[in-house]
C-alpha cells in the first residue's frame, strides 16, 4: 500500500504536478493549524474550568451571607416580639377574650376551635389544605410508574391473604368511614372537625384497601375521582372563603345571605360546615394516595 502511494507521488513529481517543497509548506501549515485548534480547545476547557470554579465559589459564598442576613433578621424579629405569657400582649388579651366571648355569636359553632380556623383564620387552612395537595402532586410526580414501565411481581403475602385481619378488617371498616363520616358533619359542634374526619375517613379506606386487596380499591377509587374530589373540594374552599371575605367587610355595604344558623344545630355555623367536609375530603384522598403509591408503586 505505502509502495503504491510513493508510485503515485513519484509519477506527480516527474510529470510535474508535484512540488516537494509545497508539500513541505502544506503539510507544515496543517501541522501548525492543527496545534493552534488543539491550544484553543484546551484554552477553551480551561476558561470552561475556571468559570466553574468560580460560579460554584460564587454559588457558596452567596448563600453563605444569604443565610447569615436571612438569620439576623430571623432574630431580630424575634427579639422585638412580646414575651412569652405576657399579659399586655393583644394575643394573651383581645383576641382570647373575642374568640371565646364573641366567637359563637359571630360564626354560629359551638366549636371555639372550628370557628376560629375555617371562620377568623380561613385563609390559613386553605394553606394548609393546599400544602397537602402540592405534597400528594410530589410524591406522585417522584414515586408513580410510568404505564410503559414494567411493574413489579405481586408479593406472595398480602393483608387479603391472612383471614384474620381480612375478617376482622372487614367488620371494623364501615364503622370507621361512618365514625368519619359523623366526625366531619360535627365538627362545628363537638371537637372534630375536617383534620380530624379526613384522617378517620382515610385510615378507612386504607384497610378497606387491606382487606379487599389494593387491585380492587384502585378499581372504585380510581385516581380521576381522587383528583375531581381534591379539585372540587379545594376550588369550593377558595370561593366560598372569597365570597365570605368579600360579603363580610362591612364598609362596602354587601351583607352575606349565609347567616350563622342556631348554635349547636347541625345545619349552623354558616360556612363551617361545607368548608369542614371539603378539608377533611382533601385529607382523606391525601392519606389514601400516600397508600397506594408507597404500596403499590402506582396509584391507578
Amino acid at each position: 500500500m505505502k509502495n503504491k502511494k510513493f508510485s503515485s507521488l513519484l509519477k506527480e513529481w516527474y510529470e510535474g504536478n508535484l512540488s516537494f517543497d509545497e508539500r513541505m509548506d502544506s503539510d507544515i501549515h496543517k501541522k501548525e493549524t492543527a496545534e493552534t485548534e488543539e491550544k484553543e480547545i484546551r484554552l477553551v476547557k480551561d476558561v470552561e474550568k475556571a468559570e466553574k470554579e468560580l460560579t460554584s465559589k460564587g454559588y457558596k459564598f452567596f448563600s453563605v451571607i444569604f443565610c447569615v442576613i436571612l438569620a439576623l433578621i430571623l432574630i431580630l424579629t424575634v427579639n422585638f416580639m412580646p414575651l412569652f405569657a405576657d399579659d399586655s400582649t393583644p394575643t394573651a388579651n383581645e383576641v382570647y377574650e373575642h374568640y371565646v366571648g364573641e366567637g359563637r355569636d359571630q360564626t354560629g359553632a359551638v366549636n371555639t376551635v372550628a370557628g376560629m380556623i375555617l371562620d377568623y383564620r380561613a385563609f390559613d387552612t386553605l394553606g394548609e389544605s393546599f400544602v397537602l395537595f402540592t405534597a400528594t402532586c410530589a410524591v406522585l410526580l417522584l414515586l408513580e410508574q410510568s404505564k410503559k414501565q414494567k411493574v413489579k411481581e405481586k408479593e406472595s403475602f398480602t393483608f387479603s391473604n391472612d383471614p384474620i385481619v381480612c375478617t376482622i378488617v372487614k367488620i371494623i371498616t364501615p364503622i370507621i368511614i361512618v365514625f368519619g363520616v359523623y366526625v366531619l358533619f360535627n365538627g362545628h359542634i363537638s371537637p372534630g372537625g375536617g383534620f380530624s374526619g379526613g384522617s378517620v375517613l382515610g385510615a378507612g379506606f386504607i384497610l378497606f384497601a387491606m382487606a379487599y386487596g389494593e387491585d380492587n380499591a384502585a378499581k372504585i377509587i380510581t385516581p380521576k375521582i381522587i383528583r375531581v374530589i381534591t379539585i372540587c373540594s379545594l376550588s369550593f374552599y377558595c370561593l366560598a372563603k372569597s365570597y365570605s371575605f368579600f360579603t363580610g367587610n362591612e364598609f362596602n355595604g354587601i351583607h352575606s345571605i349565609i347567616t350563622p344558623g342556631t348554635p349547636g344545630d347541625i345545619v349552623s355555623g354558616g360556612l363551617i360546615l361545607p368548608l369542614n367536609i371539603a378539608v377533611g375530603l382533601v385529607v382523606c384522598c391525601t392519606m389514601y394516595s400516600f397508600y397506594m403509591v408507597f404500596k403499590r408503586g402506582r396509584l391507578d
